[in-house]
């Protein structure tokens, strides 16, 4: 854990330091510390609690698409994971496409997602009436309007259109806005964020963590190439590569092992303490994934497909560094698994799963809380280096997409120039169904997949055999709960 002071420790201390003011005799005075939407926030220490309190919001289970990596799950890169029957109602539907509006786990999802919304409409509201540093100031609501965007992206990219709240106090029952309007309003706050949020550099160590300008660029670059605008993604992809501010990390594993926390790789991350709760500063997202039985490390959710590993280049050391197998030793552990799980599972004498584990979230330590520690990566160097990639290939640059793809892969062998060599073809074709394959590999099991293959067309002709059907499975159901809350007054997305 970086012995640093953060945003973080902040977030964690603060309230706990107000909690304490004015204890004595309470009950004898007027509750001045009530917080109310008239009274918070109106000092500039109130813009720094109302601001960091967005960057809870990603510390909630729910905010990882309702507390399960689903989008993993519903990819071809994991499947439900954790022992036969555990979880196999509620999270097994997401493996076959078999899910309803009635699904766990969405409706948390979606609340969650408005739950930072709100914050964030806090901040953009609240803090510009604020007397304090003006720089400051904008910085506050910069960060804000980053998480909002990035909040409304995840909802878009989910759902569609949905209701569009950027107040404190919005109407009632709002309508489902298009998708159109959703991303122009993220859009917009995505480029207020890029052109006043600092450098990573330029922060403070007690500040490691905030947005930065780069974050929000390499957010650009994610949501111009999801809607298929390759001038806007490469602009934006290349604007985070020039500032010098970032690197790839030595070892593979570091990207998102705990010496690369908060490191030259890192864009943007979610971090966490090592304390087996939220309120205390932990973030579940590992222990729901962690290795289940011995060593107990969490529940097991979300194991490495069959199809994921066969699918790595012979000799790629990623493939170690994405899959635990039993027997494997981690920071002088032997890998023993569930006594429930089966270690083979066999089809019709066909082999269908192999108990193994997402090594992405593996931390090292003696107890499952160790694993509520883990700073999970939204956004990292690597991932521009192929947004900026594969948008050049489609800008007819090819010659020039070749020297990201090639900086990944050169990182990926370690040295070892027997495997992994340089692309070299500059066939556009070609060249886009590799981009995509380095991508898989390089980013498996961080909750890409699933989009990519949405966004590029591909995921008929790759998850129809697992049950996907175009025209329906590209969203997800609005939650039912959601829809009966409104009174009919939000639509539910086609064939669902």
């Amino acid at each position: 854990m970086n012995n640093k002071i953060n945003i973080y420790n902040l977030i964690i201390i603060l309230p706990l330091i107000l909690m304490t003011i004015g204890c004595e005799d309470f009950l004898d005075v007027e509750p001045q510390g009530k917080l109310t939407q008239e009274n918070f926030p109106v000092t500039p220490a109130d813009a720094l609690l109302a601001t960091n309190a967005c960057y809870t919001t990603f510390r909630d289970w729910n905010y990882h698409s309702g507390g399960y990596p689903i989008l993993d799950i519903m990819s071809d890169d994991a499947l439900k994971g954790s022992n036969p029957s555990d979880q196999l109602a509620t999270i097994g539907p997401y493996n076959t496409f078999t899910i309803t509006p009635t699904q766990d786990g969405l409706d948390r999802w979606w609340t969650q997602l408005y739950v930072g919304i709100k914050r964030a409409n806090v901040v953009i509201e609240k803090v510009p009436d604020i007397d304090m540093d003006s720089d400051l100031r904008t910085r506050y609501i910069a960060e804000a309007r980053f998480i909002r965007g990035l909040m409304y992206f995840d909802m878009v990219r989910a759902w569609g259109g949905v209701p569009i709240v950027t107040s404190t106090n919005p109407e009632l029952n709002l309508p489902r806005s298009s998708a159109e309007e959703v991303y122009n309003l993220l859009l917009a706050d995505l480029e207020f964020a890029a052109n006043n949020l600092p450098v990573k550099s330029s922060y403070d160590p007690i500040d490691v963590g905030r947005a930065t300008r780069g974050a929000a660029n390499a957010l650009l670059a994610r949501v111009y190439l999801f809607r298929g605008d390759f001038e806007n993604a490469e602009t934006h992809a290349l604007a985070v590569i020039s500032t010098n501010e970032y690197a790839l990390e030595n070892d593979f594993i570091d990207a998102n092992g705990v010496n690369g926390n908060n490191g030259v790789e890192s864009i943007f991350e979610i971090g966490a303490l090592e304390v087996g709760s939220t309120s205390g500063g932990g973030n579940q997202y590992a222990n729901t994934q962690g290795v289940r039985g011995n060593p107990n490390r969490g529940w097991g959710f979300n194991r490495p497909s069959l199809d994921l590993r066969n699918s790595f280049e012979s000799g790629d050391p990623r493939l170690e560094g994405t899959i635990i197998d039993l027997g494997d030793v981690l920071d002088g552990v032997e890998i023993m698994g569930d006594a429930t799980t089966p270690d083979e599972t066999f089809e019709n004498g066909v082999l269908v799963e192999i108990e193994c584990y997402n090594r992405k979230v593996w931390v090292p330590g003696i107890n499952t809380t160790t694993q509520w520690g883990h700073h999970r990566r939204l956004i990292r160097y690597a991932d521009v280096l192929l947004m900026a990639a594969e948008a050049l290939n489609e800008n007819n640059k090819s010659s020039d997409a070749l020297v990201y793809l090639n900086l990944v892969r050169e990182r990926a062998r370690g040295g070892n120039n027997a495997i992994l060599p340089d692309i070299t073809t500059t066939d556009q074709s070609e060249l886009r169904n590799i981009i995509l394959e380095e991508r898989r590999h390089e980013l498996a099991m961080e909750g890409h997949r699933y989009w990519d293959l949405v966004r590029t067309g591909k995921a008929q002709t790759v998850l129809g055999p697992l049950g996907f059907e175009t025209g329906k499975h590209e969203l997800l159901p609005i939650p039912q709960t959601e829809i009966d809350i409104s009174q009919g007054n939000l639509t539910q997305n086609p064939n669902w």
